[in-house]
């Protein structure tokens, strides 16, 4: 779903925008100063370090030392897993990063039973020693899938400091110090959902679990969720919660967050948008959702 939403920014795009291969997918980088390839590079160290596809990175050894010991790790690698726990904790553990004894050691590599991986998702088996962290069981393992595009958008502003900018890996970008039309793709009718001009800077990240299937959580009735928020890392995080929690759960917690800008669709075509979301774009537009 992510290519999806690119492929709407790419549509809107800038003839200086910058395209790379990044996380498994595509960055779009629009930055003054000739700093889209200073930015690349930081944001590829960052995949470096955070994917788990990569077995010299910090988190496939920190997976690999699962349930035998703890595996000291960067400052930046430290601060996501940290920030993850806190949203898991934030929504009652529909966000858990330790969804990778499921995706990973189950799914991709065979090496657990599915029922035993599931039991082995425990955000609160994750323990940090300092810049030490520990995952408690053994094929327990860390899955930054839904948060690390969201992480990398966010420390690449934080370093650039520069006065606008433009920044997308699939479906989380970042607008800053400028107005940008953006868009959200409707899967039902492969159009556009929604349009408009950000109001102020914002970050907004996009997902579906319709073609991967790659969220674990309960079954529910959201095709796809849109957070509008002010910390990109939060906002890939809070998407994927919210993908994962049954509907009665995600209600409560939408209810209890009224600042989280949301705009979702549902399997029927229903749209729920909240007045968080509106305030961050001025001339948005809503479209139908028939085929």
């Amino acid at each position: 779903m992510r290519l999806f939403a690119l492929l709407l920014f790419i549509a809107f795009a800038f003839p200086q925008e910058k395209l790379f291969h990044l996380m498994g997918t595509y960055a779009l980088i629009e930055l003054p100063q000739g700093k889209e390839y200073e930015t690349y590079r930081y944001m590829r160290s960052l995949e470096e370090k955070l994917s788990d596809y990569l077995e010299s990175s910090e988190v496939s050894q920190i997976n690999q030392k699962a349930g035998k010991g703890c595996v000291e790790v960067s400052e930046e690698t430290l601060e996501v897993i940290k920030k993850s726990l806190e949203v898991s904790s934030w929504t009652g553990g529909a966000f858990d990063i330790t969804v990778g004894s499921y995706t990973i050691n189950y799914k991709r590599k065979g090496m657990l039973k599915e029922e035993e991986a599931k039991r082995l998702i425990d955000y609160r088996k994750v323990r940090i020693e300092g810049n030490r962290v520990c995952l408690l069981e053994e094929g327990m393992a860390i899955d930054l899938g839904g948060v690390g595009k969201g992480y990398a958008v966010q420390k690449a502003y934080e370093l650039l400091k520069t006065d606008w900018g433009f920044l997308s890996i699939a479906g989380d970008l970042r607008v800053w110090g400028h107005k940008r039309r953006l868009a959200v793709f409707n899967p039902i009718n492969n159009k556009i959902l929604a349009e408009g001009y950000n109001a102020k800077d914002l970050c907004l990240s996009t997902g579906g679990n319709y073609l991967r299937r790659h969220i674990l959580g309960r079954e529910n009735n959201l095709l796809q969720a849109t957070v509008a928020y002010g910390d990109c890392t939060i906002n890939d995080a809070i998407e994927t919660a919210l993908l994962a929690m049954d509907d009665q759960s995600r209600e409560k917690f939408l209810k209890e967050n009224p600042h989280i800008g949301v705009l979702l669709l549902f399997k029927d075509g229903r749209i729920y948008i909240n007045k968080a979301f509106m305030e961050y774009f001025e001339g948005l537009k809503i479209y139908p959702t028939a085929p």
